[in-house]
């Protein structure tokens, strides 16, 4: 269902079915009212109720959604006022107003081809093959378009894709990259590691996962240790830009939350659109649903909260880190609860890779390099062109490993410059490492005192503490004394 429908479903539901009565507030009457307390309570039943939230939806999370709600204009104080108040769970009045406060539905932009479905898969755009820029057979288009029809139809259970997937936002490099890049426990191997999670970010899975068998034992436990590792995981994923199903694949994870019954289905659905994912992203997304299951399973883990138990915890601290829209007025906190509690639950299932899909990846890969070579805009093949080699001057070689060596040099250098967090006597000490270790590339960069000075952090001067009384420039003389005697 989409985000739109629920979102004004809902509020039918709510202004249709809310209890309304008089109330007495500072000795008057206010008819058709309900207090903030009421609203929650009959909210929050609606909310479990409803197969599309269930029962994992919290007291608190049905108050920040009737804080959406006051804030959108579903409902204002008995004052009319809304949008900069914050509801309260008290025996503050509210009512509903009397214009309509549902959601007008996103306009939609039209296909080139009205008869088309937007690109699932695009193969084409798989670039580390040599084939990548030529003209792909006819035949080639037809398989296509085929496997975006079974996907999106059959597997999502739409009858088109428009509106729910921008095929700009799809990348055939990510599909082929998820699908074979990967370890042995199944979980995507990154080739630059800069996209990977910090090191202690994963050390503190690592221990919460394998709790109390840490594999740092140079790590000393003390009472709450898990709770302080724990805070730390949640911490990294919640200072994330966006969240891990992406906010352009928004709609496609929440038209899954309709397949949820049937969890064959949902499992397939999640299989391939979780492919969609940039490879770090689904690498996090996989480590840390990971995690999240082997905490819940764990009964020699203390409890994490003294107020929730273990599985509500993790679903509520993690929920928003992996689905969110960029509308803030969506439904998406109690969405995510839903989803991300059956994508835990099954978090070994839905990142398997289909085996008609990889069989599909790999006979195209293979067809690809079987096709003849044409490139676009040209009806010369040069398929057949005999191969030459190029005489090159022997002092070349050396060149080109001169400029490949500095370059990364030049790099290194220019982010030890730029790296604010590292402190002042630190970026010193390795400055002078640097030049002594590359002095010409350290000439290079800084080629006057004055620009050195302008990038080198000044070294602090040292403390001089005041002379005091009995201080001297010049050495005490040896004391005498003189004695004199009277008669």
């Amino acid at each position: 269902m989409c985000p739109f429908t629920q979102w004004n479903e809902t509020i039918k539901l709510f202004r249709g079915g809310l209890p309304l009565r008089r109330h007495w507030a500072h000795f008057r009457c206010y008819d058709w009212s309900f207090t903030g307390s009421e609203a929650v309570d009959y909210l929050h039943e609606l909310l479990r109720r409803n197969n599309n939230f269930g029962p994992e939806v919290t007291r608190y999370q049905t108050l920040q959604l009737l804080r959406k709600f006051l804030k959108a204009h579903v409902i204002e104080d008995i004052k009319g006022r809304h949008g900069t108040e914050n509801f309260e769970d008290s025996g503050q009045l509210y009512r509903f107003p009397t214009l309509s406060p549902l959601k007008s539905f996103p306009a939609r932009p039209l296909l080139k081809d009205g008869g088309d479905l937007p690109r699932l898969i695009r193969w084409d755009d798989y670039e580390e093959l040599p084939q990548s820029e030529n003209v792909a057979p006819q035949k080639t288009r037809v398989m296509v378009r085929e496997r975006q029809t079974r996907l999106g139809l059959r597997v999502l259970g739409l009858v088109s894709l428009d509106g729910v997937l921008n095929p700009a936002h799809v990348s055939g490099k990510h599909i082929v990259h998820n699908v074979f890049s990967v370890n042995k426990s199944g979980v995507v191997v990154l080739e630059n590691k800069a996209e990977d999670m910090p090191y202690w970010v994963v050390s503190a899975m690592k221990c919460l996962a394998s709790w109390p068998n840490c594999s740092d034992s140079r790590q000393q436990l003390y009472p709450g240790f898990e709770r302080d590792v724990l805070r730390t995981v949640g911490d990294y994923f919640q200072r994330l830009k966006e969240p891990l199903l992406t906010f352009h694949l928004y709609e496609v994870f929440v038209n899954i939350l309709g397949l949820l019954q049937d969890r064959e289905v949902a499992t397939e659905a999640l299989q391939v659109s979780c492919l969609l994912l940039p490879p770090p992203n689904r690498r996090r997304l996989q480590l840390l649903l990971r995690l999240m299951a082997r905490v819940c399973q764990n009964p020699q883990l203390p409890p994490l909260n003294d107020f929730i138990s273990t599985r509500t915890l993790m679903v509520q601290m993690f929920s928003h880190c992996v689905l969110g829209s960029g509308d803030e007025m969506d439904l998406d906190e109690l969405l995510a609860t839903k989803l991300v509690t059956f994508m835990m639950e099954h978090q070994s299932t839905i990142f398997l890779v289909p085996a008609k899909l990889r069989r599909q990846v790999e006979e195209h890969l293979s067809h690809l390099k079987r096709v003849q070579i044409k490139y676009a805009g040209s009806d010369t093949d040069f398929s057949a062109s005999p191969a030459f080699c190029k005489q090159i001057r022997r002092a070349e070689p050396e060149e080109q490993k001169v400029v490949g060596t500095r370059v990364p040099l030049h790099e290194l250098l220019e982010g030890l410059i730029a790296d604010k967090e590292l402190p002042a006597k630190d970026k010193r000490k390795r400055m002078k490492q640097f030049q002594r270790s590359y002095p010409d590339v350290y000439r290079k960069r800084f080629p006057t005192e004055e620009s050195e000075a302008a990038v080198i952090p000044e070294k602090a001067p040292r403390f001089k503490p005041p002379l005091s009384l009995f201080s001297f420039k010049k050495p005490l003389q040896p004391f005498q004394r003189s004695w004199s005697f009277r008669a």
